[in-house]
């Protein structure tokens, strides 16, 4: 079953986007993927059937970009 995953990120453009894009591009496991850049939080949101959080947070953060989980439940 997929899982929508959302983090808040510092994202500040088309240029840190297109870095994360290059980044996402080889990922099997991410379904698809998007960002709110005109949202204050910049949100990331990911379509996974199987990815842990804490793997978007240790990638992001080695390429420089601040990345935190917003867990949620429905």
């Amino acid at each position: 079953m997929d899982q929508v995953l959302i983090f808040k990120t510092d994202v500040d453009g088309m240029d840190d986007a297109n870095r994360v894009a290059a980044l996402f591009e080889s990922a099997a496991k991410i379904k698809q993927w998007s960002f709110d850049l005109t949202d204050c939080d910049r949100i990331l949101r990911i379509v996974s059937s199987d990815l842990h959080p804490k793997l978007i947070e240790k990638l992001l953060t080695i390429e420089g970009i601040y990345c935190e989980n917003m867990a949620y439940e429905l």
